[in-house]
Formats: C-alpha cells, structure tokens, sequence
C-alpha cells in the first residue's frame, strides 16, 4: 500500500498517525491518475463504485471493488467492457469464496458427497447496520448469491422477492425466493432488524445434507448423514419411505483469514495475467440478480426471470 484517500478528514488524519510512511490525499484524482499506482482499492458507498472504477480503469488501473460491485447491470457491463479493452483485472469483493468453510461445501458439492442438490437456505439477520442508500438486499444479499452462484453448479433461472421497510424508505426485511431449472430451490432471508445475528446455511442433498453456522468460533461446518429412502416407485406413492439416520461430521477447514487470502489471489492474478473467480463477470451475475430482487419488490413479489 503506498496511498490512503478518504474525504473525511478525522478519519484520514488518524490514518496518517498511525501509518507516517503512506501518503494519504482527500481528491481521489491524486490516486486515479498517479503513474505510479497500479492497483487501487475501491471501499466505498456502492453508489460512487461505477464513477470511481471507470476512471481508475481509463487511467490504466487494476481494480478491486468492494461488494456490490456497481449499482446497476448497464454500470457493471460498461466496466467489464472497459477492463477487456484494456486487458485490466476487475475483482469483486466477495470474501466468503475464500474462507475455509465455503471452499470445503465446494468441495463437498463437487465430489457428489451430499448428492444431488435440493434446497439451499441461508439466513443472514442482524440487529442494526443500516445502510444510508441501500435496501437490506443490496447491503446482505450480495453473500449469499455470490456463495450460492460460486458452490452450485446449476445456474438460477428466476427469483421471486418480497421485503417491507420499518425505519426508513428502504426495506430492511426481505425474503428471497431463487429457482433453478433443475428442481433445486433457494431461499435467502435477509434482515436488519432480528433481535440477534444469525449467519446460517443449510444446504440439502440426496445423499446427505450440512449447516454452516459462520456466527460460531468452532466447528462452523457439520456433514448430517441424514435423509430419505425410497426403495421402490410403489414406495413413493404408498408412502413407504425410511428415514436414514447416520454420523454427524465436523470436516476440518482452513481458518487462515478471508481478506488476506483474497488480496494475496488478486496480486497473483494481476502479476500473472490471470482471470479471478470472482472477477468482473461474477459481480454481474450478483448485480443482474439485485436488481431482479429490485424488481420483483416493485412487482409486490412477482417472479421475475433472470
């Protein structure tokens, strides 16, 4: 890191103290058109993200945005647009792809380990936080479709979502309703006014299921040999099913931190030249999928096809 840029001024002269050696600026046209900067970091208000990574990617910078990427589809393309023209890494900020927890569901997921997929259900609440310019589902929501687009394999075809605002004009519930063509389903709940913080995902397969609990220090991930057997077709229609009832597993998973991670890989993938996973395109899917959630919520909980 060689420059800080930050408008408020308190928080740039603590910067300053406790860092000397980095120069810091209040005009983020000192980072933008420096020649002497090649990467610059963009941890702002997702409504400046579309001005700021346009004119860091004209003036020939990599970009690392913080999530959500922009706040529109036509925004995030232009970016993408920009960034292929100029042979420039766009990553999007999403962390969880690098914790140990989602790496080992993947991992679970690829391996045909939980089966089939049926269901997807995430729970991601807190009390408080609230967002000044958007709603709860651009603020929590970009999580959960990054890690749901990142881990399952089929591609969500349609969304339905319906949410109410309490406190201010933007909604701070919502419930999030993701089809797939296969008969996968998806549900998100996303919340800012929950009494306690729940950060839950229970994902369930043919063959067994798991619950990531990301709220605790210890076993954040158990593997439940749980489920439903039906020996023959005339079981499904005499309901004559058994109910298997086996191990519960604790995998082990890497607890080296996220962030540090992620900004180790996006170094690798400018000095290399190499696409990241997380990169222009896969902040697009979250954005088109954002904004269908706007869409449906105007629509008063229609389904809306991506």
């Amino acid at each position: 890191m060689v420059a800080v840029c930050d408008q408020n001024p308190a928080a740039l002269a603590q910067f300053a103290q406790a860092n000397p050696s980095i120069k810091t600026y209040a005009d983020s046209k000192e980072i933008i058109n420096s020649p002497h900067i090649d990467v610059i970091a963009i941890v702002t208000p997702v409504s400046t993200h579309f001005a700021l990574a346009q004119a860091a990617l004209n003036n020939g910078k990599h970009v690392f945005v913080e999530k959500p990427f922009t706040d529109s589809v036509a925004h995030a393309e232009t970016l993408i647009e920009i960034a292929e023209q100029k042979n420039l890494v766009i990553m999007v900020d999403h962390t969880f792809l690098f914790t140990g927890a989602v790496a080992k569901i993947k991992e679970l997921i690829d391996n045909q380990d939980l089966g089939k997929i049926y269901y997807y259900d995430s729970t991601r609440v807190n009390l408080g936080l609230f967002q000044h310019d958007i709603n709860v589902i651009w603020d929590l929501a970009p999580h959960d479709f990054s890690i749901m687009n990142h881990v399952v394999a089929d591609k969500p075809v349609a969304l339905a979502a319906c949410g109410r605002a309490h406190v201010s004009k933007f909604e701070d519930i919502a419930y999030i309703t993701v089809f797939f063509n296969s008969n996968l389903i998806a549900h998100i709940n996303v919340n800012w006014l929950s009494p306690v913080k729940i950060r839950s995902t229970l994902i369930g397969g043919e063959k067994k299921m798991l619950v990531w609990n990301d709220a605790t220090d210890d076993e954040k991930l158990k593997v439940y040999d749980k489920g439903i057997d039906v020996t023959s077709k005339e079981g499904i229609y005499d309901l004559l099913v058994s109910y298997r009832s086996g191990d519960i597993w604790t995998p082990k998973i890497d607890k080296r931190e996220a962030l540090k991670q992620e900004c180790s890989y996006f170094v690798d993938c400018v000095a290399n030249n190499k696409k990241p996973t997380n990169d222009g395109r896969a902040g697009l899917q979250v954005v088109r999928q954002l904004a269908a959630c706007d869409k449906s919520l105007s629509l008063n909980g229609e389904t809306v096809v991506l």
